[in-house]
């Protein structure tokens, strides 16, 4: 009885230690996360009835108010009634206002450093006006994106935060037009984890950066070659980051060397813009950009035009305040055609009218289609360029109400719809990104919006604000809107000068790295193919998912003595897998 005893306790003592060894394989197993995929739709029309409400509406309370108005209440004191459509649909509405914050509002908990995408339907009871979502916290209240709503349909607002702590907050709607009703529908705020939200760029990176090829190894008679020797080696990536130069880089063989291992596209930082050229009136001189543009091409890096003209009425050419209307129409008409006939198939992009959201220089002299008759020559002028708007705070601040995404598209389809701009595909969407403290979810929410005019997205000039976060804060950045399907390009705005850079740097002035530099560095090694080296298959075949980009390969035969190079491209224009055949 005793032996038995002793024997069932070293039976219980193995299947312990066990069990423990189990768990602890298990703890150190990677994790894989199994997030909510993310829901990338959103809309750019105002649409007679809204649709259903992202996630169910999240972690909140009758989402789609088809309870009435419970779970929803009065922020500010206001009236708050339940609405109700011709068709039957319910929708809170907030009426009477004499406050901007005046609204429905939901009461929630927020989880600390999780990442939060909200979107809602709003309308307005007449005309139209901006509204903004904002999150009330303790003692903080949290910008989460905005909308030109409408009368008479329903727009959507897509927008997002990061909760700064746990604990409880307030979701409402603000409108500085206090003469309309708002009204409130399918409404969605939902949580996710950061490695969530990390599972999310990998999913849309292997999607939109990466191809899986296939390649067929057959020798002269057309046969298949089994274990044939492949290797892939990158050459070029695909996918176009760069930074902007200034004139310094022609006299200086460091920041060429620096400059050219890394980036594959490029824009002027000034000296391409109109005060460089004609700093007198009549007297031109492009050597400046000519020389940078040479230097360039030599290298095999494209250029952005940057800028045509420029809507802040300080950033003109000193000459150019004082001219008459005639006198004005002259000298715009000479320039549009001075830098674009000079540079056109040059160029990859034109800035053609910048920053006419925040600035309306032109409009006020010429009216308010000023920008769309730029555009219109600018068509004219260069047959191959995309052309571009360019603004700030569209994804910067989610409490611009004149570059929020809704504004921006606005101007977009008015110069799109002009006269002689109806050319979709060559019109381009250029953000500048010119950042303090990123709000990540917002950022994606907004690219989201933007993608909704079939037009490419490019990052036009990013930098981050200094401070100890910094370097951290870029790469929050870079990683966001390299995974957003949309996106085309990256431009960082880190031109070098003597005494520095407009706000952010990546080396000193020796072209040593900084902290930003360093995460470039790593992202430009992280986000592309590496060689592959392998043997084909029974059938002739060697399978590789691959950066988009240009490689060499080399495939050799397994018995003959015989060696093929060939180049290979692959690029994002074809959404399907590719195979290519390769006689060795």
């Amino acid at each position: 009885m005793e032996e038995r005893g002793v024997a069932a306790m070293g039976r219980a003592q193995a299947f312990l230690f066990l069990s423990l060894l189990w768990v602890a394989m298990l703890s150190a197993a990677p994790r894989v996360v199994q997030s909510l995929p993310y829901d990338y739709s959103s809309s750019s029309e105002c649409l007679p009835e809204p649709l259903e409400p992202q996630y169910g509406g999240g972690i909140l309370r009758n989402a789609n108010f088809s309870a009435g108005l419970q779970g929803w209440s009065s922020f500010g004191y206001g009236a708050v009634e339940e609405g109700l459509s011709e068709s039957g649909n319910s929708y809170g509405v907030a009426r009477n206002r004499t406050r901007p914050y005046q609204s429905v509002s939901q009461k929630v908990f927020l989880q600390n450093d999780t990442h939060y995408t909200l979107s809602a339907w709003l309308q307005v009871s007449n005309g139209s006006a901006d509204i903004r979502a904002v999150v009330k916290t303790n003692g903080e209240f949290i910008h989460a994106g905005g909308v030109e709503a409408r009368s008479g349909c329903w727009s959507i607002l897509k927008g997002g935060l990061t909760a700064p702590a746990s604990g409880a907050a307030e979701l409402y709607f603000e409108s500085n037009t206090t003469t309309v009703d708002i009204w409130v529908d399918n409404v969605s705020l939902q949580p996710f984890s950061r490695e969530e939200w990390a599972a999310h760029h990998h999913a849309a990176i292997k999607s939109a950066r990466k191809k899986t090829v296939r390649l067929r190894a057959r020798d002269s008679s057309g046969k298949p070659v089994p274990g044939a020797q492949v290797r892939i080696e990158h050459v070029r990536s695909g996918f176009p980051l760069g930074s902007a130069m200034s004139a310094e880089i022609l006299q200086s063989p460091a920041y060429q060397r620096w400059f050219t291992s890394r980036f594959t596209v490029t824009t002027f930082e000034n000296e391409m813009k109109w005060y460089s050229t004609e700093r007198v009136q009549g007297r031109e001189d492009y050597s400046v950009p000519d020389a940078m543009l040479r230097f360039a091409k030599s290298h095999g890096v494209a250029v952005r035009g940057h800028n045509v003209f420029w809507d802040q009425p300080s950033q003109q050419p000193s000459w150019v305040r004082s001219l008459s209307y005639q006198q004005l129409q002259q000298a715009t008409a000479r320039r549009i055609k001075s830098v674009m006939s000079r540079y056109a198939g040059q160029v990859i992009a034109w800035d053609v009218v910048n920053e006419n959201l925040h600035f309306n220089y032109f409009e006020g002299k010429f009216g308010w289609d000023a920008s769309a008759e730029f555009y219109r020559k600018a068509h004219q002028l260069d047959a191959q360029a995309l052309m571009s708007m360019n603004e700030y705070n569209t994804l910067e601040w989610p409490g611009d109400p004149m570059a929020g995404p809704s504004k921006y598209l606005g101007k977009l389809f008015q110069i799109k719809k002009f006269p002689g701009n109806a050319n979709d595909a060559r019109m381009a969407i250029g953000l500048e990104g010119h950042f303090s403290v990123p709000s990540i979810p917002y950022i994606r929410a907004a690219l989201d919006t933007m993608s909704k005019a079939n037009a490419p997205i490019w990052l036009t000039e990013i930098d981050v604000a200094p401070g100890p976060n910094q370097a951290h804060y870029l790469e929050q950045i870079l990683r966001e809107v390299y995974a957003h399907p949309a996106v085309h390009g990256i431009i960082l705005w880190t031109a070098r000068h003597p005494q520095g850079c407009y706000v952010m740097c990546l080396t000193d002035s020796n072209f040593r790295n900084l902290p930003t530099g360093d995460v470039v560095d790593k992202l430009i090694a992280e986000w592309k193919t590496h060689s592959h080296a392998g043997v084909a298959d029974a059938d002739g075949y060697y399978e590789a998912e691959l950066f988009h980009g240009d490689y060499k390969v080399t495939v050799s035969h397994p018995v003959a003595n015989s060696t093929v190079v060939q180049s290979l491209s692959v690029d994002r224009e074809t959404d399907t897998d590719s195979e290519y055949t390769i006689h060795v």
